[in-house]
């Protein structure tokens, strides 16, 4: 569990398109190729410290003629962002994927102080 330490809690979220593949025939439409995507996300106000990401699939379109697989996460969380991943495997088809994502941690207070 993370404990928060002031009463100062953020919460930012967004709803993202990953990827678009089906209109061009691109690798996870196609199958085959590369089997992530990434994207960079911006908080829309830097954190304090790095904080707890939620990742949740809000859409994807797919083919049903081949196995559905999907792993979402969020990785390389900072203050400031965090990359936004879908991953599929074998032969599955995914035509577009959309991410939904939260982020909750603690703000800097006003009064706070950055003396480097």
């Amino acid at each position: 569990m993370k404990r928060l330490r002031n009463h100062l809690i953020g919460i930012d979220q967004g709803d993202t398109v990953v990827f678009s593949d089906f209109e061009d025939e691109g690798e996870m439409w196609a199958g085959r190729g590369q089997r992530e995507r990434r994207r960079r996300i911006s908080f829309s106000e830097v954190f304090r410290s790095p904080p707890m990401v939620h990742v949740s699939i809000s859409m994807w379109d797919v083919d049903t003629n081949t196995a559905l697989r999907a792993d979402v996460t969020a990785e390389t969380i900072t203050a400031d962002g965090f990359d936004l991943v879908f991953r599929t495997w074998g032969d599955s088809r995914v035509a577009r994927a959309r991410l939904a994502w939260m982020a909750m941690g603690e703000l800097r207070h006003g009064d706070e102080w950055d003396v480097n």
